[in-house]
């Protein structure tokens, strides 16, 4: 057997992937988010991407940690969407990053998903996590 636990590339890619493992405070959160940001940018909906599985598991953890302070449990990504959008006064045409006005009455009618991409670009600007959506 190989031992990986002493040589400084493991332990580089330990410290990624431990600063996702552990979200107990704000700051571990905040740490968490953009790593999950990273990991979307680079793996995106590919399944076969090696770094997929630990996407599905840092994703779990943030929503575990959301679930204890966020208030909207259960709610869809497009009602989070329209009760951001309702919170800061906007109208469908408001939000170009995710589509045209028709687009954006697809996705709140349930009639279209959000995709990465619009995820994305919508938790960067109402700054949330990208989970809230999902």
């Amino acid at each position: 057997m190989v031992n990986v636990l002493g040589r400084p590339r493991f332990r580089r890619a330990w410290s990624v992937v431990y600063a996702g493992l552990s979200i107990k405070t704000e700051q571990d959160y905040q740490r968490a988010v953009a790593l999950l940001d990273e990991l979307l940018d680079e793996v995106g909906e590919n399944e076969r991407h090696p770094l997929f599985g630990f996407l599905e598991v840092l994703g779990t953890l943030i929503e575990s940690y959301e679930s204890d302070r966020v208030t909207m449990r259960g709610a869809t990504g497009s009602e989070v969407l329209k009760s951001l959008m309702d919170e800061h006064g906007l109208t469908q045409s408001d939000l170009p990053e995710v589509g045209s006005q028709g687009v954006v009455s697809e996705i709140l009618h349930g009639r279209r998903e959000l995709n990465t991409r619009q995820i994305k670009a919508i938790s960067r600007r109402f700054g949330v996590s990208p989970v809230v959506f999902l």
